[in-house]
């Protein structure tokens, strides 16, 4: 830069006219540049905003689009204090009277009384087994009936069988409880002593405590017996879980289909189909009032998107049972384009037509949710249309970066020009102011020269 200061031969402020001719330069071009940068940064913005809303709209078609979610079925239960239920999507929908008069139990056996839980055991071993498996334990001299407990319950071959001491009147038992319920799950204890004597096999001659049962459940009055208290395959695709027994007091199981969370995909495409033309419409308005149009207004593509889809929503599509329609099964268009459900019409559809209501939703590339899904992917997937506009708005972006760096040395060689103008310009002022004072000095020393006095 030039000079900073007063110029010396011009007394000019030559730092201020240089930088407001600069500045007078630059100025418009640079509000033309952020004018330009706001613009796409905006569009980029409003693009974002648009794809979000149509990801969110493609991502209520996911639940929609799938067969199974119409093949899932509900259980429900008269009472609950007998039983309770689990249903797979191959139930077969119907009622069933289920009588609950035995559940299973767990065999428990004990030892012998013993007067001190840690006075020292006989040598030798001891084996448990449980429905035809079986592990050992290795007794020694040094064990007592509480560290048994522990090299019971620890080790890992155990099949089955849970140790702890109960004290009583007689003394202290080792009860053994089989991790199983049912018959099948009997518990037998052998002992074997390695020392002198019997005291092992005194010891450990198990006495039953409480016998094992079987679960047995009536189910329309056919009986069946299980060594759980967890009955599958009695009702094809549900899971009975007994909790309670008494005979007399059966309980109403109805297998159904689960309309309730189709209600509920149903209702979420709704809500997101809305939020999506919302958001369309905010971004393609025009307040009259303010005189401002909104960031995408006359744009193709969200009114593009929009059409395309509400064509899809109106309209009507074949069935195994005839020609389904959105609006047939209770879901109707508004004034403003929202989606709106009928909800005795939706709930009568669903009862009487599920079938056909399925296959108008995911029949594969002409079912609404598929098509739907199929359209908004072209527009958000990986190199969607929306990508490519943001690609295009990104080198928009690079390329005015590249003009402002352009201008900005073109500004600068301007600034360098102007300098060296007026320091020029002031240098030769000064030669002249100095050239005018010697000469008017030498005029003043001619002899003869009258001087006249003011």
């Amino acid at each position: 830069m030039g000079l900073t200061s007063v110029g010396l031969g011009s007394g000019l402020d030559i730092n201020g006219i240089v930088s407001a001719l600069v500045s007078s330069e630059q100025a418009p071009k640079v509000a033309q540049f952020n004018a330009k940068e706001g613009a796409i940064n905006a569009e980029i913005s409003a693009l974002g905003s648009l794809k979000s809303s149509l990801s969110e709209f493609k991502s209520s078609l996911s639940f929609l689009s799938k067969t199974a979610s119409f093949d899932s079925q509900s259980v429900s239960l008269s009472k609950s204090t007998y039983l309770s239920a689990t249903v797979s999507n191959n139930a077969v929908s119907g009622s069933y009277n289920v009588a609950v008069e035995q559940l299973a139990v767990s065999q428990k056996v004990g030892s012998a009384p013993v007067s001190d839980v840690t006075a020292a055991l006989d040598e030798g071993s001891l084996n448990f087994a449980v429905d035809g498996n079986s592990f050992d334990v290795a007794v020694t001299t040094e064990d007592t009936l509480q560290t048994l407990v522990s090299k019971i319950n620890s080790a890992k071959d155990n099949v089955g069988v849970t140790a702890t001491i109960v004290n009583s009147d007689a003394g202290a038992k080792l009860v053994l409880t089989s991790n199983k319920t049912g018959t099948a799950n009997n518990i037998t204890v052998s002992a074997t002593d390695t020392g002198a004597g019997t005291v092992l096999a005194d010891t450990f001659a198990m006495t039953e405590l409480q016998p094992a049962k079987d679960s047995i459940v009536y189910i329309d009055g056919l009986k069946l017996t299980s060594s759980s208290n967890t009955v599958e395959g009695a009702i094809d695709g549900v899971t009975l879980n007994l909790k309670d027994a008494d005979i007399d007091k059966p309980t109403t199981l109805t297998v159904a289909q689960n309309t309730g969370s189709i209600k509920t995909g149903i209702k979420s495409f709704v809500e997101a189909f809305n939020a999506m033309s919302k958001t369309i419409t905010d971004l393609t308005s025009y307040n009259a009032a303010t005189e401002t149009a909104a960031v995408l207004q006359g744009d193709s593509l969200p009114r593009g998107i929009q059409s395309q889809l509400r064509g899809v929503i109106s309209s009507a599509f074949a069935t195994s049972n005839g020609n389904l329609s959105l609006a047939s099964i209770g879901i109707t268009t508004t004034r403003s384009g929202t989606l709106e459900i009928d909800d005795e019409i939706l709930t009568a559809a669903l009862k009487n037509n599920v079938t056909g209501i399925k296959e108008m939703f995911t029949t594969e590339d002409t079912g609404v949710a598929t098509k739907l899904d199929g359209y908004l992917d072209s527009y958000v997937g990986t190199g969607s249309i929306i990508d490519s506009r943001d690609s295009s708005l990104d080198g928009n972006l690079e390329r005015l970066s590249d003009q402002r760096e352009v201008f900005a040395r073109k500004m600068a060689a301007f600034e360098a020009r102007l300098f060296k103008q007026y320091n020029y310009m002031d240098l030769i002022v000064g030669q002249l102011g100095t050239q005018s004072s010697d000469l008017q000095s030498r005029l003043d020393s001619l002899p003869g020269l009258v001087k006249q006095n003011n």
